[in-house]
């Protein structure tokens, strides 16, 4: 998806207009949702960030489209044209998800689908023709300098499957329309929770200067306690003190110590000790052993 908004972006540029493409990435592990947006306008663009009311919205795999954190119908209006990479049709999708806008299908036959390899490359295709504002020859283009770098057998076989989708949606060609600018004196009035304030005696920061973190008790936190074992530790202290994101081992004399104060018990330490001498013990079970 983020390969797919380049070529767009690229595309849209060479054709004369101002251009962002940006991608989106959710929790980073295989199987989360990314987005890409791409905004265009013969005008220089002032908005930054996600698209809010989006004109064109292409579904990449139809097993997003129930996925809460795809949010695949986020802000879509009637005006809104949609089109899902999915071996059902289009009545199908508009009837399920109660869509005022248009609902479009790529490819139409499920062997059709099985046959589609490069994904991306066929969303760029299909958005291009439906946009209506880039030829076939700026695409190639487009194609030609984003992905010349892989090799003319990738660039061709990219270059294939996007011409096939923006064949297959000509009869749908420049059915996207630029949406109308929302202006901010228009926008509704956010709905705020109103709280009631406390004296500043109560509710001001207890901090005054700077250099006063040691101040903050952060091992407050903590539910794990690493505890050292000082016969097995080999005084490797450059390790844990090292790893330590919150510079709570101190090293005395070569042999580390936890500054349990600000120790906030991520047992990174623990992981990277060496000789395994630094154990993680529950709090609770701590405080038993030391009563």
């Amino acid at each position: 998806m983020k390969t797919a908004s380049r070529l767009l972006g690229t595309a849209l540029h060479l054709e004369g207009f101002q251009v962002q493409d940006a991608p989106r990435y959710g929790a980073e592990r295989r199987g989360a949702p990314i987005f890409a947006y791409v905004r265009a306008a013969k005008e220089p663009i002032f908005e930054r960030g996600i698209i809010r009311v989006p004109d064109l919205v292409i579904v990449a795999d139809d097993s997003l489209v129930p996925v809460p954190a795809a949010g695949v119908l986020q802000g879509v209006s009637e005006y809104t044209v949609m089109l899902i990479n999915t071996g059902e049709d289009a009545e199908t999708w508009k009837h399920r998800l109660n869509f005022k806008g248009t609902v479009l299908t790529l490819p139409a036959e499920p062997a059709e689908r099985a046959e589609l390899k490069f994904v991306g490359a066929t969303c760029a295709g299909a958005a291009a023709c439906l946009l209506g504002v880039v030829s076939k020859g700026k695409l190639e283009a487009a194609f030609r300098e984003e992905l010349s770098k892989h090799g003319e057998a990738v660039v061709k076989r990219n270059l294939d499957q996007a011409f096939a989708a923006f064949e297959k949606m000509e009869a749908n060609a420049g059915c996207v329309s630029e949406g109308a600018a929302t202006s901010v004196d228009e926008s509704p009035a956010a709905d705020w929770v109103e709280l009631p304030l406390d004296e500043s005696d109560i509710a001001a920061s207890a901090v005054h200067a700077g250099a006063t973190s040691v101040e903050v008790r952060t091992g407050l936190w903590r539910i794990m306690r690493p505890v050292i074992d000082y016969e097995r530790c080999n005084k490797c202290w450059w390790v844990c003190s090292e790893f330590c994101p919150d510079s709570a081992i101190k090293v005395k004399e070569g042999k580390p110590e936890i500054d349990y104060d600000h120790c906030k018990g991520c047992m990174i330490c623990v992981a990277q000790c060496p000789p395994h001498a630094i154990e993680a013990v529950p709090e609770e079970q701590f405080a038993e052993e030391k009563k």
